[in-house]
């Protein structure tokens, strides 16, 4: 099995990874911590398949995570993000170069945004005195198939 292969291979399951997210997120609005630490001690592994060399590759990008880490955290703080998707948005920050990390964000701000119109709507309609809350591991994992769609399909074009 070529490096290739295995990283291949570790994108699919990244996004089997995302599935179970979006699964758990929106039964639960939760997604485990198990799960977001497969995804990061997952990440080595995919920086040897993909040939990153330890520096500057892997010192970027545990840089990106860190900062990825610490503005979410932020959100979390004012209450405007769970604490699952800061974490799960941190793993796959250890994924990606940083271009593609500001793409993640961007795609997933537009996707988190219709998602919480759907959803406000859908609170509206059925007058519902609840407390709203969205379940943004959806538009996290959206934005990550976006991420590994483009990444695989750029590799046939």
């Amino acid at each position: 099995m070529t490096e290739l292969q295995i990283s291949y291979g570790l994108l699919a399951a990244l996004a089997i990874a995302l599935i179970h997210a979006c699964y758990t997120d929106a039964k639960r609005r939760e997604i485990e911590d198990w799960l977001n630490a497969g995804i990061a001690l997952a990440a080595p592994i995919f920086w040897w398949s993909s040939g990153y060399n330890l520096w500057p590759d892997i010192g970027w990008q545990l840089a990106v995570a860190g900062g990825v880490f610490v503005i979410f955290t932020a959100m979390f703080a004012i209450g405007a993000m769970g604490g699952g998707d800061v974490k799960l948005l941190s793993a796959l920050a250890l994924w990606f170069p940083f271009p593609e990390i500001l793409k993640l964000v961007v795609v997933m701000s537009l996707a988190g945004g219709a998602l919480t119109l759907v959803m406000a709507t859908i609170h509206k309609i059925r007058k519902s005195s609840a407390k709203l809350e969205i379940p943004y591991g959806l538009a996290i994992a959206f934005a990550g198939f976006w991420i590994i769609g483009e990444r695989y399909f750029n590799q046939f074009t």
